[in-house]
């Protein structure tokens, strides 16, 4: 059987605010998403080495290999992020494809001092077989059976996907970008149905940790779709934790730029609208 592989972007060893307590988290890469408020678009697309970042790479860490595809020289990167900046393809020449088994050992060196693993992106469920795989193989073990598995999705996963990675995992976070599907396409360019179907999938599975919801000005941040957007999450459960995320400039695209970040008073008031519909477990951000 062929070993599993992921296309991986990057992992951060220690985090506070990908689930719950302290997680090492595996960021994938690629995408079905174009959201304007992406704000790490480097993960959307897989680099088509057209060689643009070859050039201002400070340290000449780029290159092209045998095969005409650009590659990188991870003894001599700093990380300066320069190929992404320049990247005109919302991709980076730094992501790669890798073995189960090396996720799997960096988790181990750092397994004493986490509480769980969160597979992010891109969008995670776009590459199911590794992440069923990882979360299997971290099940399977003996020293690292206690961690939790976590996914941090877009939602737009078939029911097929979900079945696929619901027996290896303890938790989903959902973003929903927008209940209204003409709002939803305008901010991520796709239907937002397989995103309601998800929410009410891992409900009925409690494999729901909570929905996301990132008000962003002008576009989804109305009090009165709010207000119907949190009724709606009511029905699905009672119990919905949500968190309601402000937006911010940081990291989102030139063409996104003039979008300004959400008011703290404004996201007090939404806030308030939420838990006026019922829904007690509520985290602003």
């Amino acid at each position: 059987m062929k070993p599993a592989q992921g296309h991986l972007n990057d992992v951060i060893r220690f985090s506070a605010v990908d689930g719950p307590g302290n997680r090492f988290v595996v960021f994938l890469q690629g995408c079905n998403y174009n959201c304007i408020a992406c704000h790490n678009p480097y993960t959307i697309n897989e680099c088509d080495s057209c060689g643009i970042c070859v050039e201002p790479c400070p340290e000449m860490a780029l290159f092209y290999d045998v095969h005409n595809q650009v590659v990188v020289d991870e003894d001599v990167c700093t990380d300066c992020d320069i190929c992404i900046e320049v990247c005109p393809t919302d991709s980076t020449p730094l992501s790669k494809m890798v073995r189960l088994e090396n996720v799997m050992s960096q988790i181990h060196e750092v397994s004493p001092f986490i509480s769980g693993i969160t597979v992010s992106g891109g969008e995670p469920t776009l590459q199911p077989d590794f992440v069923a795989s990882l979360f299997c193989s971290l099940k399977c073990s003996e020293k690292l059976g206690h961690l939790t598995t976590f996914v941090d999705s877009n939602g737009s996963a078939s029911r097929d996907v979900w079945d696929r990675l619901l027996p290896v995992t303890d938790g989903a976070m959902i973003d929903l970008k927008a209940l209204d599907p003409e709002t939803h396409i305008d901010m991520t360019g796709a239907d937002n149905r397989p995103v309601l179907e998800s929410i009410r999938y891992l409900a009925e599975w409690q494999r729901l940790y909570e929905v996301r919801l990132l008000m962003v000005p002008g576009k989804n941040d109305s009090p009165g779709m709010v207000e119907k957007t949190a009724r709606w999450l009511y029905d699905v459960d009672p119990s919905m934790r949500i968190k309601l995320i402000g937006f911010r400039q940081n990291g989102v695209r030139p063409q996104y730029a003039h979008i300004p970040e959400a008011d703290p008073r404004h996201l007090e008031e939404l806030s308030e609208i939420i838990r006026g519909v019922g829904i007690e477990e509520l985290v602003l951000v």
